[in-house]
């Protein structure tokens, strides 16, 4: 499987790091539909991350028709990832976990934005 990397001190928090690449590799077509993913453990142990939060990814993409588990079989990609409005929706949340860990409030992080804008 292509490499994925989780980095700790960026702020996105590794669940989404590994979520929004997983995303990534599915619409470039790097990861095909039909292609197996491995384990929970296997990637938790590979991306030193625990077995719940590569469960949490799995779990979402999941629910979301873009992979497909089967008890023998593993989990396999099973859809490609709608973009557009819905990679607007993940990159305000991907911007929302960042500024909070920032500490910024409601507030100040619409002002950062607005100001990005212009």
């Amino acid at each position: 499987m292509t490499r994925i990397l989780v980095d700790p001190d960026n702020g996105v928090p590794p669940w989404r790091q590994v979520r929004d690449q997983l995303v990534r590799l599915i619409q470039s077509g790097e990861l095909a539909i039909g292609t197996p993913l491995p384990s929970i453990r296997q990637l938790a142990n590979d991306l030193g991350l625990s077995a719940g939060t590569v469960a949490r990814v799995y779990r979402e993409l999941e629910t979301a028709g873009v992979l497909h588990t089967a008890r023998r079989k593993g989990t396999v990609i099973a859809a490609v990832p709608s973009s557009g409005a819905d990679a607007l929706t993940d990159a305000a949340a991907q911007f929302v976990s960042q500024a909070k860990a920032l500490g910024a409030d409601l507030d100040k992080a619409i002002e950062a934005v607005s100001q990005s804008w212009e």
